[in-house]
């Protein structure tokens, strides 16, 4: 079985979160890309989306997670990519349910994310569902980005 791989993106707001969750992947044995910045200077969030987005649609990882000050900016960007469906999550149940009913392949945090670790697990370790009603509305967003 392959390890999974995750790429990190985040503007400057998100550069703490991001190291949180580096060290994180490091105590798990969690393979990562950094995509995002490392600088605290103002950045444009949306470069880092593209990287990130980019990196999930050419399989060089499997999962993505970006950061920025609400999360927001960064879900709107990366939704825009064909390809990409990006969740704003902010609690550990929503971490599970946009990968179990929306097969989410990206995760957008605030930098103020509470439970964080019990959010990365969740997004981490669920798989999309195969029940049908759930598979026939990810394919109905789908069906959205070839013109619905």
């Amino acid at each position: 079985m392959n390890k999974m791989r995750v790429g990190l993106g985040n503007d400057h707001r998100g550069v703490d979160l991001k190291n949180k969750i580096i060290d994180y992947f490091n105590k798990k044995g969690i393979e990562y890309k950094n995509y995002g910045c490392d600088v605290k200077e103002s950045v444009d969030f949306v470069d880092y989306a593209v990287k990130l987005c980019n990196g999930v649609l050419s399989k060089e990882v499997d999962l993505g997670i970006l950061v920025c000050g609400t999360g927001i900016g960064m879900s709107i960007a990366a939704n825009k990519i064909k390809g990409i469906y990006a969740a704003k999550v902010s609690s550990p149940r929503e971490a599970s349910l946009c990968r179990e009913h929306n097969d989410a392949n990206v995760m957008t945090l605030s930098e103020n994310t509470e439970n964080l670790e019990e959010i990365l697990d969740n997004f981490l370790n669920t798989e999309a569902s195969t029940v049908e009603k759930y598979r026939a509305r990810v394919d109905k967003i789908k069906a959205i980005e070839g013109g619905y």
